[in-house]
């Protein structure tokens, strides 16, 4: 949850922070224990941390009463040479009136006092001393607390890495790309940020409020309850004003999203609000947003900037006491005035640490929600563990291997030839839903299956299953007669090649794309691969060659152009099984032609799986399922379907008839 702050003065001329309300954790107590064991390794450095800190402050709290010493040694000299001139001229007027001029002799005689500089250098000498010994112990309390705190994000970053890894594909299809994201970098960032600057300045505060007020009490118990008398007065005027503008900027923060949103999606999709004429509409409505942004957003800095005025007011009201206080007792030699300097300057000081610690517990609580949002990912239900005696894949071969656990040996138990078969297979997304049951298939190898049906009929799931994405409830399924449950997940998902509708494709060379399907994979390799995929022709013709660089969208080459490069790496890749999700819908003729010449070289000698969107593509498949409802309804040969006059011949009809085209949508 993002926060927002403005800086104003707190008691006594301290910085005084508002904003929005931290987010606030659900299990306080339990997240701040996990957090903290993951600083346990470094509680020797946090020990240095704190003791450097302590020690930093406390050098650099003394300071003020010490210079009080100089201005006190200072006042006295000046004070010294007032009153001597005062007696010089009192004599000298007596003497002319007939008085005794011994005493102005003597005054002659001693000479004019001066001031004692010798002692107020060597006070100087000790404050610098101070000074840089309180500037050394803070250098060594944050260059310690900077390693401490990146070592600490480190290993949590790495634990969550490790945690993506290992996550089932559920998660992910259950929540936003955003809403991951945002726990891995923003979380994790506020956490590093609260780590190498609120918790040592936590320390320091809570440090400086206890030697101020130590150092305080030393002067005189009496003004230093002078000075408490306006933070109570602070505190109602704060907490008051933070209760009014807090709404303001909760109000803001959503407004701001809401206007983020609309210009991300006014922007993104600018060509269609082009096309439609929809440009005042945007426009008004983003004047709209931006109005009541405005509005909030000046309720909000307004309210919590009158903060301000109020501190400086009670402030000075706190400065005037103290003076007063303070002058009385200096005229009845109650009290010295550089004692008088001294307190002024810790008063000023005082309200920083205060309103320092009420910001960091404010900051603590967003930090702590942040935690808990980390430890969230990182108690999500995990994939199944890989088997430890899980049969391994030997590639190079094309063989499957079971392992003896006892002396690493191996053996060959099947050949890789791409045989599937599922046997009375049960699956349901939801324990009390079940979306496919009963299902039974029967793939030999370089057989090509065609998996046709309606939205939502369960194609992608059988695919899913397939790559063990997600686990089956009941049933089996089998590669070359091994439980795919029995396989290295890694190995498993290495056997099947894909090429998918949505092209992916990184930002980098059009080589290393290619390449991206085989470690190792060679210039000559990627050639090969390229000229396999219809693609060679197109990549020589652009400026770098295999060396364009295509960025973040791909969106410097084609569509067709972008499937040509994913069929290349399938190739390239050589899997034993293809999962093919038609990707010629949104092309051209002439690129779904060489994308179709491309496909069918890949697909030579090869089981494929090919999700159809256009029944005519796959008249060739040996066998077509025909899926609805999670359910395999009818299945065969294109003329079988078709002889039946069933769903499939309905949905096949529909494609070129126009007849309840929209009904039957693939």
């Amino acid at each position: 949850m993002g926060e927002k702050r403005r800086a104003g003065r707190g008691p006594m001329g301290g910085g005084m922070a508002m904003g929005m309300p931290a987010e606030k954790a659900k299990n306080f107590k339990g997240t701040m224990k996990r957090l903290i064991k993951y600083l346990a390794p470094h509680k020797i450095n946090l020990i240095v941390v704190f003791i450097t800190a302590i020690l930093s402050t406390i050098f650099s709290i003394v300071s003020p009463k010490i210079m009080g010493k100089a201005t006190t040694k200072l006042f006295e000299g000046l004070m010294n040479k007032y009153m001597y001139y005062e007696k010089l001229n009192a004599a000298a007027s007596a003497v002319k009136k007939g008085a005794n001029p011994q005493l102005l002799l003597q005054l002659k005689q001693q000479g004019v006092p001066s001031v004692d500089f010798n002692y107020i250098g060597q006070i100087i000498l000790y404050l610098i001393g101070l000074y840089v010994i309180s500037a050394a112990f803070s250098y060594i309390q944050q260059y310690v607390m900077a390693g401490v705190a990146q070592k600490t994000v480190f290993n949590m970053r790495n634990d969550l890495n490790n945690k993506l890894a290992r996550l089932p594909l559920k998660y992910f299809d259950s929540r936003t790309h955003g809403e991951i994201l945002s726990r891995v970098t923003n979380d994790v960032d506020t956490i590093s940020t609260t780590l190498q600057q609120s918790l040592t300045q936590l320390i320091t505060s809570v440090v400086t409020i206890v030697g101020i007020i130590v150092m305080m009490l030393s002067i005189s118990v009496t003004l230093t309850l002078v000075t408490l008398i306006t933070l109570p007065l602070s505190i109602i005027v704060t907490t008051t004003i933070a209760k009014r503008s807090q709404k303001y900027f909760v109000e803001q923060q959503k407004t701001i999203g809401e206007l983020n949103g609309h210009v991300e999606e006014m922007y993104t999709g600018h060509k269609i609000v082009k096309a439609f004429g929809h440009e005042e509409k945007s426009i008004n409505e983003f004047n709209s947003i931006n109005e009541r942004l405005y509005n909030v957003g000046w309720k909000a800095q307004f309210i919590s900037g009158i903060i301000m005025p109020l501190m400086n007011f009670i402030n000075n009201i706190g400065y005037v006491l103290v003076c007063v206080v303070g002058g009385i007792f200096v005229t009845k030699k109650k009290i010295e005035i550089g004692d008088i300097q001294a307190f002024i300057q810790y008063a000023r000081q005082f309200g920083q640490p205060i309103v320092q610690t009420a910001n960091i517990a404010n900051i603590l609580q967003s930090t702590i929600a942040a935690a808990e949002r980390v430890f969230e990912l990182l108690d999500e239900v995990e994939e199944i563990p890989d088997r430890e005696d899980a049969k391994i894949v030997d590639f190079k071969n094309n063989q499957i291997l079971e392992r003896n656990l006892d002396d690493n040996s191996t053996k060959v138990i099947a050949p890789v030839k791409g045989e599937v078969k599922f046997e009375n297979v049960k699956f349901g997304y939801k324990e009390n839903v079940t979306l496919i049951e009963d299902m039974n298939i029967d793939v030999k190898e370089g057989e090509t299956i065609a998996i046709v049906g309606p939205t939502g009929a369960g194609k992608t799931t059988l695919i899913n299953l397939l790559m063990r994405f997600y686990e089956i409830n009941d049933g089996k399924i089998t590669i070359d007669d091994v439980d795919v449950r029995d396989l290295k997940r890694g190995d498993l998902r290495t056997m099947f090649g894909m090429v998918l509708q949505d092209t992916w494709l990184f930002n980098g060379t059009i080589k290393d794309n290619i390449a991206y399907g085989r470690r190792g994979a060679t210039d000559e390799d990627v050639i090969k691969a390229a000229k396999a995929a219809h693609a060679d022709h197109f990549i020589r013709t652009l400026p770098e060659g295999y060396n364009t660089v295509l960025n973040e969208e791909a969106s410097n080459i084609s569509q067709g152009q972008k499937q040509l490069l994913t069929i290349a790496r399938a190739i390239l890749a050589d899997p034993a099984i293809l999962i093919l999700d038609e990707a010629t819908s949104s092309v051209d003729t002439r690129t779904e032609v060489q994308i179709q010449k491309a496909m069918t070289n890949l697909m030579k000698g090869r089981t494929s799986f090919v999700i159809a969107h256009r029944l005519s593509t796959i008249k060739d498949a040996d066998l077509i399922l025909v899926m609805n409802n999670g359910k395999i309804i009818e299945q065969g040969n294109h003329n079988e379907l078709l002889d039946k006059g069933g769903f499939y011949a309905d949905l096949y009809n529909s494609q070129f008839t126009g007849k309840n085209l929209g009904e039957q949508a693939i």
